[in-house]
């Protein structure tokens, strides 16, 4: 049942209560616009950023105060404007950037001619501009207001400040946050566009409380071609680690293009934030390009883990609409397969290409937790010695420095219940006795030299030491050995010679017997027996003998964990992950010298071994120069 209009009395006839269509006033529709276009301090300063990137800016300041709710400044060095553009630019759908015969053909990061009387709209907006040879102008807007056009000092290019943000709507003042979540903000909406204009030089500082401020970010602009440039913008950005662990993209798919730098799978986050897309260098955070990042990685990641990207898709402006958005945050392609598939195709070729490489992280992380942490006594007064303590002079007593020694090395040990070398019933390291082989150490793993604890191969190369993880890494090397042969003719089976009946649920029997055909190409063959027992007939060869229950039951967990979510193929790739556990070489097996440089001969040789089936890191290279500095030797 429909209740009655608030606008619709039920006393009045409905012909004199009818709503009666008005045009709203410029200044009306200045703010509704606004409300759509500034959501917050940090939504200005984006749209003011653009003006200056599009009128051809090489270096841009932006300054704030108290999170850019009293005061946004932008500077720059464009082309500026004369005082006959100035009223123009502050008019609604004013814009130099498109003549309107093509809405698709877009080229800048602004179109709509919107920003400017917006802002103005809803704060005081002042625009001071020279162009070169000409006479400097300002212009001041007040909610909406315009005063006129006056002469102004100003050496080139332009400078907008907007002060009193949302003064004219002050309801929208109570919907901001903190002036530090504000200024947070405005720092990730400068550093995006950084990243996208790698020859730009950014400026951000805070001026809250007056004076020169507090530089908060910034980059100067960069030489080079474009990757060099890239390269160097995004470690400034995004840090060293990320450039030293990140892969060059370039590829070219039907009149789309894609560059940029991908991180390794062992340099991954816990959350997205390290994800960075950019469409004709426009940032946007598009759900079709972040899901195409996260398949590219599916392989490789666990689902708890995101990877850290920057990612450039450029393509001819008919190709893709950027106006589906008031903050055009979000594009629309023509053909959004194709996108994808070179995103997918791009990522998983580069990672091929790192080979068995793992991130420098693992490593440092590795050398941060051997540093003993030092923490200094507290020094009470009374502890400290007295100034008689410090006159008195230093004369050595050999009794003290027995007893030093004697400390250091009792005579009489004492007991203890924790058992020691001599006491242990097995040693825990084996050094193995190979003939010398400088030539295996000059490959990337090196040379096999012992194995610890039953599960971590120490192997000798030219720089330094390699550990590695036996299972973890192996684990890889079977499900990549997996993966290869299903892509060409299916994994080989081997019959069992007696099928190995295992008892499960009725849901969790027809789960599996839904896709007996695809696990069948995984080589392993099911069949009903009856209830919701299942028979295994055939395991995959490549596994050896295997535990059939514990492996039905692991990929029964990998399914349920997938749920319905994913595609047949990735379902049976997660499922492969699973099988290649059940096949791979067991913590606390001991190895051999041959069976261990077998192993790190593999790794070398396999794509994608510098990392376990859940993004974990299969080895730890140290090198020399680290050890030395841990043994205080540097």
């Amino acid at each position: 049942m429909n209740l009655p209009h608030r606008n619709i009395s039920q006393d009045e006839p409905r012909s004199q209560s009818r709503p009666v269509i008005r045009q709203l006033d410029e200044g009306a529709i200045n703010r509704i616009a606004a409300g759509e276009v500034v959501e917050r301090p940090a939504s200005a300063v984006k749209e003011l950023v653009e003006n200056a990137i599009d009128a051809g800016a090489r270096r841009v300041e932006i300054d704030y105060a108290d999170g850019g709710k009293t005061l946004i400044r932008v500077s720059d060095d464009g082309c500026g404007m004369t005082g006959d553009d100035l009223p123009l630019a502050l008019s609604r759908h004013a814009t130099s950037k498109i003549d309107g015969s093509d809405l698709l053909d877009i080229h800048t990061f602004g179109f709509r001619g919107e920003a400017l009387p917006s802002l103005g709209a809803v704060g005081r907006l002042k625009i001071t501009s020279r162009v070169e040879g000409g006479e400097g102008v300002t212009l001041s807007v007040s909610g909406g207001y315009m005063d006129p056009v006056k002469p102004a000092a100003l050496t080139r290019g332009t400078v907008v400040e907007l002060s009193d943000l949302f003064y004219a709507t002050p309801a929208r003042l109570k919907f901001l946050r903190t002036d530090r979540a504000e200024a947070q903000a405005i720092s990730d909406v400068i550093k995006r566009l950084a990243m996208a204009e790698p020859y730009v030089g950014f400026t951000l500082r805070d001026v809250s409380g007056g004076g020169e401020g507090r530089v908060v970010f910034r980059v100067d602009p960069e030489n080079g071609d474009m990757f060099d440039a890239l390269h160097g913008r995004l470690a400034k950005v995004l840090g060293k680690e990320f450039a030293e662990n990140a892969l060059a993209i370039d590829a070219e798919r039907e009149g789309l293009t894609l560059t940029g730098y991908a991180a390794l799978p062992t340099y991954s986050r816990g959350s997205a934030v390290s994800q960075f897309l950019f469409v004709n260098g426009r940032p946007v955070r598009d759900k079709l390009l972040v899901g195409a990042l996260r398949g590219a990685y599916f392989d490789f990641l666990s689902r708890d883990r995101h990877p850290a990207a920057c990612l450039f898709l450029e393509c001819d402006p008919h190709l893709v609409d950027v106006n589906v958005h008031p903050a055009k945050s979000e594009v629309r392609f023509r053909d959004p397969g194709i996108a994808r598939g070179l995103i997918v195709s791009a990522l998983r070729h580069a990672l091929a290409g790192a080979g068995h490489r793992a991130s420098t992280t693992v490593a440092n992380a590795t050398l941060g937790a051997m540093r003993p942490e030092v923490t200094e006594p507290r020094v009470y007064q009374m502890d400290r010695p007295s100034m008689a303590g410090y006159a008195a002079p230093y004369r050595p007593s050999t009794e003290g420095a027995a007893q030093s020694y004697a400390w250091q090395a009792p005579e009489h040990p004492v007991r203890n219940t924790t058992p020691g070398f001599a006491e242990m019933s097995a040693p825990s390291a084996r050094m193995e006795q190979v003939a010398q082989q400088p030539e295996t150490e000059a490959l990337p793993l090196g040379a096999a030299r012992a194995q610890v604890h039953e599960n971590y191969i120490i192997a000798q190369t030219e720089r330094g030491i390699v550990i590695v993880d036996q299972h973890a890494a192996h684990e890889r090397l079977v499900y990549e050995k997996l993966k290869h042969q299903m892509a060409e003719h299916g994994v080989r089976s081997q019959a069992l010679l007696i099928p190995e009946v295992v008892d499960l649920s009725a849901n969790d029997a027809q789960m599996l017997l839904d896709l007996a055909e695809d696990l069948a190409r995984l080589g392993l063959v099911i069949e009903p027996f009856g209830g919701g027992a299942i028979a295994v007939r055939e395991t995959p060869a490549v596994l050896g003998r295997v535990d059939a229950k514990a492996m039905i039951n692991d990929i029964l967990d990998e399914l349920a964990d997938l749920g319905d979510s994913h595609t047949v193929q990735a379902r049976i790739e997660a499922v492969l992950s699973r099988v290649a556990c059940h096949g791979s070489i067991r913590s606390g097996r001991r190895m051999h010298a041959e069976e261990m440089n077998a192993l790190l001969r593999e790794m070398e040789a396999t794509p994608h071994s510098g990392q376990c089936n859940h993004g974990r890191p299969t080895y730890v290279e140290l090198k020399l120069s680290d050890i030395e500095r841990l043994f205080g030797r540097t």
